[in-house]
């Protein structure tokens, strides 16, 4: 009987940056050695970065996977950790290409003494909600259980735990010492719901403990949240890493099996003092995934700084306190864009939040820019309200080109789902942080991140005119939001079914709903699908999101969908 020390580390990696995420792997390495692992697991695909989408199909890239996965088991050895058994996912090329031109396997390699010592493909590829994985990869087909130092390990790879069917079958009957899953699971705000219960079935239907380890960090519009956890055989969370930030989680493993298999090396370990982070409140999970998501976008794309419109409403003062949290207010460009119809409490309101955050401020009249266009035209009505949001947007476009800042775009998921937003106005920008956070969601963000600035000693972030106004773009005189719309309440609640749950019009109507108020939603939500194709991307925080998992066709008949 030996006991072994294995590490689980949720890394960070940017896709494609091949070198950079092996450098991140070799540091993790060298800390776990330090504390006297012997094993030391990544999450799925940490050498390339995942999604990695179409880049799966370039065979130059999968050389460079396969190639980088051999330079890193070298570089570990000389590193002196040869006798440590690294576990990195990375893809590699598969000796059966698929009908649709997928050339390459989802995989992990078991890197020690300097080599890949041996290889596992994912099995099942997932192809719902976000995922893709069955146009991009071509299937395994075995499963690996090797002995690590007297511990017999099964190993799966994400989707591969969710499935009853194939490895998880097989592995059952194998008389485990450890089940060790390799992870890129997205965040959503429910996914704790399925991921721990999940867990604990397997870990009862193995009679081993499960390691789970996960990816951190933003890609895109997806943010991944670590949340890596070791549940014991009984379904115990006896050990539990931070979420949304990269961490390295440990525990002993008592191997049974005869021989030593992998020869990794043996350390006299001292007693484990188990790490058990709490669970977070949900507003603060989703806090902390917008900021992350805003951060890695920011730093991963090279961006120095951020701008964005204030107008003095809570959607902008979140996204603008959403920046500062994620890279720093003097990374933050405020510009307030008042037109002959803007309040002063508007005004007031956007620089009273410049001075609680800190960050830079510009005022750029629009009257100048829209009058000769109206003149010109004859714009009135909705084309008049029209070219005041178009005008900002190039003002925030020719700042961005001037100074390289990234521009927020600051509408929310409620507006994005009925169109109520100007195409090339309100909607320019090239990151939405709260494109997927409904409207009354992004009131209750407001108040939470204020409550928590108040607990700190600190400014809250947010002016509370700003939470307490009605909503209003200020495009004509006297405009409120629920001039257009039922109030936020009632359209979130209508749009959550239609949306989220896919329940049909008459369903809603049925649970109480006014059916002329549903119909209306619905028809909004159908005819403004070709706004959201144009509309940028925003860090995914519901099982629902606009754009890589709700794509419905532009051109149609029927307009209640």
């Amino acid at each position: 009987m030996s006991r072994i020390r294995f590490a689980l580390a949720q890394i960070n990696p940017v896709v494609g940056d091949i070198e950079g995420n092996s450098t991140l792997i070799r540091d993790a390495v060298r800390d776990a050695a330090n504390a006297h692992a012997s094993v030391v697991a990544f999450p799925e695909m940490a050498l390339t970065g995942y999604p990695i989408e179409d880049l799966a199909f370039s065979p130059d890239f999968v050389d460079a996977s396969e190639s980088g996965v051999e330079i890193l088991a070298r570089l570990l050895a000389e590193d002196g950790f040869g006798d440590i058994a690294v576990v990195v996912g990375y893809i590699r090329r598969s000796a059966t290409p698929t009908f649709g031109g997928a050339i390459a396997h989802n995989s992990l390699a078991v890197l020690f003494d300097g080599a890949v010592h041996s290889t596992y493909d994912k099995q099942h590829l997932p192809n719902y909600s976000v995922f893709d994985e069955q146009r991009v990869f071509v299937p395994g087909r075995e499963p690996h259980a090797p002995v690590l130092g007297g511990v017999k390990v099964g190993f799966l790879i994400c989707e591969d735990l969710w499935r009853d069917n194939g490895p998880v079958e097989t592995l059952a009957g194998q008389e485990l010492d450890a089940v060790v899953v390799i992870n890129a699971s997205p965040f959503d705000r429910t996914k704790d719901d399925n991921r721990f219960p999940l867990l604990t079935r397997r870990a009862a239907q193995f009679a081993a403990p499960v390691a789970y380890v996960n990816l951190v960090g933003g890609q895109d519009d997806l943010v991944f949240d670590g949340d890596s956890a070791i549940v014991d055989q009984n379904g115990t969370v006896i050990a539990r890493a931070p979420r949304f930030e990269s961490a390295t989680l440990f525990h002993d493993f008592v191997g049974t099996s005869a021989g030593a298999g992998i020869p990794v090396r043996q350390n006299n370990l001292n007693l484990l003092a188990p790490l058990i982070t709490p669970d977070k409140d949900e507003l603060e999970d989703i806090w902390s995934a917008l900021v992350l998501g805003v951060r890695d976008y920011v730093e991963k794309n090279r961006f120095p700084s951020v701008t964005l419109g204030l107008s003095g409403g809570i959607d902008s003062a979140v996204c603008a306190a959403l920046a500062a949290d994620a890279i720093g207010a003097e990374r933050v460009f405020g510009v307030s864009m008042p037109s002959q119809w803007s309040s002063d409490h508007s005004k007031g309101d956007a620089a009273d939040l410049v001075e609680r955050i800190g960050c830079h401020f510009d005022v750029q009249p629009i009257g100048d820019l829209v009058a000769p266009f109206e003149a010109q035209l004859g714009l009135v009505g909705l084309s008049a309200e029209n070219i005041q949001a178009r005008a900002r947007g190039m003002i925030l476009m020719a700042l961005s080109n001037q100074h390289g800042h990234l521009v927020l775009t600051t509408g929310n998921k409620s507006e994005v789902a009925v169109g109520y937003c100007t195409m090339y106005g309100d909607t320019v920008g090239g990151y939405a942080p709260i494109k997927d956070v409904p409207k009354t969601l992004v009131w209750q963000l407001a108040e939470w991140r204020n409550a928590i600035a108040r607990a700190r000693g600190e400014t809250p972030p947010i002016p509370e005119n700003s939470i307490t106004k009605p909503p209003s773009a200020e495009l004509r005189p006297g405009q409120v939001d629920q001039d257009s719309l039922p109030p936020y309440d009632v359209l979130d609640a209508i749009l959550e079914r239609l949306i989220d749950r896919r329940e049909s019009i008459a369903a809603i109507i049925d649970a109480g709903f006014d059916r002329a108020t549903v119909e209306r939603i619905a028809h909004l939500v159908s005819i403004s699908e070709w706004k959201r194709r144009q509309g940028a991307i925003g860090p995914r925080i519901t099982r629902m999101a606009f754009g890589r998992e709700r794509r419905l066709p532009i051109t149609v008949r029927k307009s209640n969908l």
